[in-house]
């Protein structure tokens, strides 16, 4: 099958890329970009030019060339990428206007800030031939890779579980929340478990809930149980604002299956209790990078060799169909179908879309679920 996005052949010099958002998330991927020889900072924009001279001059470039337009800074410093570290308001606005520039985009997870959104932005990609990836940067860890290797010796997987239990206070708009752990934190979890079970959703259940003690307007707990579509049951349970014998920020993970266990903390080497053979070489997993720059690195081999990143939006869609199906769960009190989720999604980005070509796109597909693994 021919390559779903147009590569950019590697001519020996790095790839030249803008930086768009000029927070802390977008002063610590400066600080990736500017670590990276695979890439070379060309710009930064914010809609706030004095953040972005400040990120600048932060990141030692105070010569760097900012602007508020992601276009027309990408056009005058011939930048041939776009990172993008908005908050996820502004991602889909910032995406749209990249992708149809031509520009493929490497984002920040969630993919957008609605399903609906997420839709267009798939539909977008289609119709520009651009690669958009968004960035599950705790995807890009050699534990959790060894963790899934591992766990290919248990037979078949029933169960995996993941414990997250935090206590930071992090003040202003996620203590304001209305789903605060969920929205902000669990999509990670959510979408590791994908990565571990080779699934997707199918159903969930969830109850939120608020401890006495806690801090947040919003609901800082929560437990919800998701079948996958192998049968699998992933059940997650957490808090943020949980002090004493915190967990990992990536959890603590119990994989089960007919021969054994898999237990991983999160911060160090999963181990195995098996009756099964030995998984996998004995050199182990493969690194796929640390965070943030594993994915850098695997949206450049993407498009200098037009292999498909973990990241592609189709592809991680469904990880923010279990943040929304999740929320809906627990706001309705029901267990909640992933298809139906989509289909009223796919609905809404219908009638919602301003942009005829994406519109043509979106129309074109045979069903939510279909077009989301074509590619």
């Amino acid at each position: 099958m021919s390559t779903p996005f147009a590569t950019i052949p590697d001519d020996g010099t790095p790839l030249r890329v803008v930086v768009v958002g000029a927070g802390g998330m977008g002063r610590a991927w400066l600080r990736t970009v500017e670590d990276s020889p695979l890439v070379e900072l060309a710009g930064i924009v914010d809609l706030d030019l004095d953040a972005a001279r400040a990120a600048a001059a932060a990141a030692g470039r105070p010569d760097l060339p900012i602007g508020t337009g992601t276009a027309a800074l990408a056009s005058d410093v011939s930048a041939r990428a776009v990172i993008n570290v908005t908050v996820p308001a502004a991602h889909h606005p910032v995406t749209t206007e990249a992708l149809a520039a031509g520009l493929p985009v490497l984002g920040e997870k969630p993919v957008a800030s609605t399903v609906v959104q997420g839709l267009s932005l798939a539909a977008a990609a289609e119709l520009s031939g651009q690669l958009f990836m968004v960035s599950q940067s705790r995807r890009y860890n050699r534990h959790l890779f060894e963790a899934k290797r591992l766990s290919s010796s248990l037979g078949s997987v029933g169960i995996v579980s993941a414990e997250f239990f935090k206590a930071p206070h992090f003040g202003g708009f996620r203590d304001a929340m209305d789903h605060p752990l969920l929205l902000d934190m669990a999509i990670h979890q959510f979408d590791m478990a994908r990565f571990l079970l080779d699934a997707d959703p199918v159903s969930v259940f969830c109850e939120e809930y608020n401890p006495a003690w806690s801090w947040y307007r919003g609901d800082a707990g929560a437990s919800a149980i998701f079948e996958m579509t192998g049968g699998e049951r992933f059940v997650f349970t957490g808090s943020w604002c949980s002090p004493g014998h915190e967990t990992s920020w990536n959890a603590s993970w119990r994989i089960s299956g007919g021969n054994g266990t898999v237990l991983w903390d999160g911060d160090n080497e999963p181990t195995i209790e098996s009756t099964g053979a030995a998984a996998g070489s004995p050199a182990g997993s493969p690194d796929p990078g640390q965070e943030i720059a594993g994915s850098l690195r695997d949206f450049v081999a993407a498009l200098r060799t037009g292999s498909t990143p973990m990241g592609q939006v189709h592809r991680n869609i469904m990880s923010l169909a279990m943040v929304e199906a999740a929320v809906h769960s627990a706001s309705t009190g029901t267990r909640v179908a992933v298809d139906a989720l989509l289909e009223e999604s796919y609905r809404e980005a219908i009638l919602a879309e301003r942009d005829p070509g994406v519109l043509e796109v979106l129309k074109s597909w045979p069903s939510v679920r279909a077009a989301l693994s074509a590619p």
